[in-house]
Order: C-alpha cells, then structure tokens, then sequence
C-alpha cells in the first residue's frame, strides 16, 4: 500500500483541487478526500495565525476521481460524505436540514468509450484509457499479464498512443501497473477471506444452537466438507 496516486495542485490561491486515481470502487473517498484536504490546508495556512482576529482566505476546493476500474459504474456520480454520517432517530434527533460538514466529490468514469467530451478535451486522458483497454484485452487474449502489458506498450508506441512518453518510460510503467494490478488481486483476494471468515462465524453461530448440516450448508454456501468440519 505504497503507492499514492493523489494529486493536488492550487491556482493563483483561489482554487485548490485534488484528484485521486482509482481502478477498484471506494465508498469511502468522500472521507478520505477530507482528511487529505485537512492536510493540504495544514500546509496552506502554516505560519499563519489561525486565531487571529483578522480573517484570511483560503483557496475554494474541488474534488474529483477518475475511476477505470472493470466494475461497472455510470459515467459520473457525485459522492458525498453526508452519505457516511450515522442515523439521529435512536438519538430522537431529527435528520433534516442541512448537516454541519459536507464534501462533496465527483466520480467520472474514464474508461475507453466513457465520457467523450471529456476524453475529446484532453488527449492525454483519452490515450491512457486507450492504454488501459489495449492492456485488458491483450491480457484477456494472451492470459499472461506481463506479456499482456508488453505487448500493449509495443501496440501503442506503434500506434502513436501516448508514445512519447511510454518511449521515455516504458520501464517504469510496466513495473508500475504489475504493482498495482498485483495489489488489487490481493485487496480482491483479502475481501473474499472477509466473506469466508463472516460464513464461518455465522456457521459456528448455527450449530453451536443446534441446527443441523444441511441447513447451514444451505444457509451459509460453505461446502459440506468444511461444515462437518466445523
């Protein structure tokens, strides 16, 4: 969990912006994109006296995540991170109105095909996704993802996508993705051990109360074997 694909930049101290890159779907990025702007203001108005009488501005925020991922997912939607905040009617407060704190981030799809105008404004973005697609079919067609990534590298230099800069750094991008790509086989294999352990716990539940074999198998999906086991 090295790598950081963030990026934050800020103009003319109006307008500060933050762009996080993902390929899996996170539901939490509306709170993670507030503890980096926290951070970014940190910086921002370091050296300065927060509890000064006199006020100072601060540059306006914009958040935004542009998602490749193989999910399927709309072309944009806008996140929010009142959507995370608990409910208030077991407290007998009322939820309406507006909450004290919000963030709000939009989500653009920018797989191949997805969003042209955008794509169609910004050549860069549009060769990456280009990239990106040539690499997943490559992988599909040769079932090897290091060749696959090659061989997209070789395909787009060819084609003129992205090529002056995969010429300068093809390296560095193939040791890049097989990374990354290594790591979302990892996150994808962690959460099935969450689902398996969760089954197992809700199994041991089941027949500690007397169920029997096969309404548990049934129940929980394990396999029998592993239920006898239990």
């Amino acid at each position: 969990m090295d790598y950081i694909n963030d990026i934050s930049f800020e103009i003319d101290g109006k307008l500060v912006v933050l762009i996080e890159h993902q390929s899996t779907i996170n539901p939490n990025i509306a709170l993670r994109l507030l503890l980096y702007i926290s951070r970014v203001y940190e910086k921002i108005v370091e050296g300065r006296n927060v509890y000064s009488r006199k006020p100072f501005k601060i540059p306006r925020p914009e958040f935004f995540v542009l998602y490749n991922g193989t999910e399927p997912y709309p072309d944009e939607k806008t996140v929010r991170l009142s959507e995370s905040f608990e409910g208030l009617k077991t407290l007998g407060l009322s939820e309406k109105g507006i909450p004290s704190l919000e963030l709000t981030v939009r989500v653009i799809n920018i797989n191949e095909g997805r969003n042209r105008e955008i794509a169609s404004r910004c050549q860069k973005l549009s060769e990456y996704s280009a990239f990106v697609a040539k690499v997943r079919a490559c992988e599909k067609e040769l079932g090897d993802r290091k060749e696959a990534m090659k061989e997209a590298v070789k395909f787009c230099e060819t084609h003129d996508i992205l090529k002056a800069f995969l010429k300068l750094h093809a390296g560095e991008v193939l040791s890049m993705l097989y990374t990354e790509w290594k790591l979302e086989d990892a996150i994808a294999v962690a959460c099935e051990e969450v689902r398996f352990d969760s089954k197992v716990e809700i199994a041991r539940n089941l027949l500690s109360e007397g169920s029997s074999l096969e309404f548990v198998q049934k129940i929980t999906g394990l396999d029998m074997e592993t239920v006898k086991n239990l």
